[in-house]
């Protein structure tokens, strides 16, 4: 009745519509009120996902992963919605972002791929380590060409998570109150780094190595605890102050900043349930995003960083370089440790294997047959 008495006082005074005009007037109301009612669906379909970065906030990481997430409503036609937290915001430290990911009180986290060396053995070969390749491209060839990431893809299912892609970010270089013109330099220096295969290759040219966290970094510097310190790239070490601490910047040789973890490999990684649940348009498109996040944040951190290496310079630092034949030293000590990381899990030996016919492919060069004769473990 309600809709009659709308259609006749459309109609001109003294008609009364005819049933022809009655339902194609029905009709076309049903059809407008069923693309309300759609439009409505399609709103509370959106799918949201809450993400958490290990970039605190304020800081360029996060800037970029913030503009990153916010943009993804829009490119997926308001579909998918991410909504992204800085470090600490829903998962106090490493641990509880990694099961908050698994449970689902997060649907994804986009961390330093290396810190899941203790849960995910593999991890420590698929971001760089002493020695190993050195290159940001050789990265990007191994996971989309030489199938490295449908391999990693697989180890992460058996976690309940699916590791999207990796995201490009920075090497980590070393500051030092003392000169380190060579792999001689290293004997008896106080130096922090991270444990592990970083620590083991160091205490093998003979530094004394300790783990602090980042923030204990400067004052350690300060107080003379330690005599040189490696964090991340030149940019964020000048905002941390490390050249108020330090008078050296050690690097290898021209085109490798750091001889020990030279492409530190962030990611973004999901809850294989949320993933799962994800239509496949939707899939593609974030794997599609995070390789062109992975470029941006890359060549952004690059920029800071030559900019921040002119002022570390104007600030008196001096830029210490090792030569190509330290590196060939530093990777024959580094191979017997590779292979003893490699064995300690299957999954982290089958990616490890990936990685070693790659380096001795003669379009990399890096190892031969004999570096490898008579290794422990091979």
């Amino acid at each position: 009745m309600k809709s009659n008495k709308n259609i006749r006082n459309n109609c001109e005074i003294g008609e009364t519509p005819p049933r022809r005009s009655f339902l194609k007037t029905a009709a076309v109301g049903a059809a407008f009120a069923g693309a309300m009612l759609m439009g409505a669906g399609q709103a509370q379909a959106a799918t949201t996902w809450k993400i958490q970065s290990v970039w605190d906030a304020g800081t360029v990481g996060y800037d970029l992963f913030e503009d990153w997430c916010n943009g993804m409503e829009d490119k997926s036609g308001g579909e998918l919605i991410f909504k992204c937290f800085p470090a600490k915001a829903v998962a106090a430290d490493s641990n509880s972002l990694f099961d908050s990911v698994r449970s689902g009180v997060l649907q994804g986290m986009n961390p330093f791929t290396l810190y899941w060396s203790g849960k995910i053995p593999a991890s420590v070969f698929l971001s760089s380590y002493p020695g190993g390749p050195d290159q940001p491209h050789q990265w990007d060839t191994m996971f989309y060409s030489l199938g490295m990431l449908e391999k990693t893809r697989e180890i992460y299912e058996k976690f309940g998570l699916f590791y999207v892609g990796p995201i490009q970010h920075d090497a980590n270089i070393i500051h030092s109150k003392k000169p380190i013109n060579s792999l001689d330099d290293l004997k008896g220096l106080k130096l922090r780094v991270p444990g592990g295969m970083v620590s083991e290759v160091f205490q093998a040219f003979g530094a004394s190595t300790v783990s602090l966290p980042g923030s204990d970094i400067f004052p350690a510097l300060e107080k003379g605890t330690i005599d040189a310190a490696d964090y991340v790239g030149p940019a964020v070490n000048w905002e941390l102050g490390f050249s108020q601490v330090t008078d050296y910047v050690m690097f290898g040789p021209p085109g490798v900043m750091s001889i020990y973890q030279p492409v530190d490999l962030m990611d973004l990684t999901v809850n294989l349930r949320a993933w799962k649940a994800l239509d496949p348009k939707l899939q593609q498109l974030v794997e599609d995003e995070v390789r062109i996040y992975s470029q941006k944040h890359y060549l952004t951190i690059q920029k800071r960083n030559v900019e921040a290496m002119k002022k570390f310079k104007d600030a008196g630092d001096t830029v210490t370089r090792l030569s190509q034949e330290d590196l060939n030293e530093w990777r024959r000590k580094a191979i017997p440790i590779w292979y003893k990381w490699a064995n300690k899990d299957e999954s982290a030996r089958e990616i490890f294997d990936m990685q070693v016919e790659y380096m001795m492919n003669d379009t990399v060069g890096y190892i031969t047959e004999s570096d490898l004769e008579g290794v422990p473990g091979r």
